[in-house]
């Protein structure tokens, strides 16, 4: 089923301006991810505002189009949040780096900043590869949730090359007994520390949390806006 593009424009996607004052004017689009919604993102939107930016904090139908239909469906409100602002950087979780990387594959802004993924699974997730076929994991996550798998064909065409300023935390946790048996590697319960690198990208940091908590972590939000000032996630 097709959204109309005015779904991802709506009252709900308001820019949340900072009261805080820069230099220059900044802006961090947020994409949430899978089965979720901004409201998951309000604590790191607040953290970051605290920092100087504005907000963009988008809300879009994460379990029922594919990634491509995604990053389309984003693109109106990006575009004018971006003519808005002299630098427009992208934060996005999980699905939502994804979601980021189809989109700067067809629409860079000419004034993009920086970006980072937090617990995204560039590679795919072992986790999708097990559910595989569960109906109700086809159900409920549906088409974009089948493309979260391993299987490099699933996105081979989305995105392009990284050429900007990416910055990716991951998650490592071991309090998940089902996740410890289903992966062979250091992982957040969801995706693999491995699964969330690229070549190209400027900077790679390693915390202890699990999958969705990522998002909520005091730690986290400071690596975030350390990278998008400097390029390089601080080191204390």
């Amino acid at each position: 089923m097709a959204f109309p593009m005015k779904a991802y424009a709506d009252k709900q996607n308001l820019v949340e301006e900072s009261p805080y004052m820069q230099k220059q004017k900044e802006g961090i689009v947020l994409l949430h991810g899978i089965f979720l919604s901004k409201r998951s993102m309000a604590l790191l939107a607040h953290r970051l505002r605290k920092q100087g930016y504005d907000i963009l904090n988008l809300d879009y139908p994460s379990t029922r189009q594919p990634i491509a239909t995604l990053a389309e469906g984003i693109h109106p409100p990006v575009q004018a949040f971006a003519a808005k602002v002299d630098k427009v950087h992208f934060v996005g979780f999980s699905l939502g780096g994804l979601i980021i990387r189809a989109y700067l594959n067809q629409h860079r802004p000419e004034n993009l900043g920086r970006v980072v993924m937090l617990g995204t699974p560039n590679h795919g997730s072992d986790f999708a590869d097990w559910l595989g076929d569960f109906a109700p994991y086809l159900y409920l996550y549906g088409p974009a949730g089948q493309q979260l798998g391993t299987n490099p064909a699933l996105t081979e065409r989305l995105f392009g090359q990284v050429d900007y300023a990416l910055g990716i935390v991951a998650g490592q946790t071991r309090l998940d007994p089902l996740a410890n048996r289903i992966f062979r590697q250091p992982h957040d319960g969801k995706v693999s520390v491995e699964s969330t690198k690229l070549e190209g990208m400027a900077d790679h940091r390693v915390v202890s949390s699990g999958h969705t908590l990522l998002i909520y972590r005091p730690l986290v939000a400071r690596l975030v806006a350390g990278f998008l000032r400097d390029g390089r996630f601080p080191t204390s």
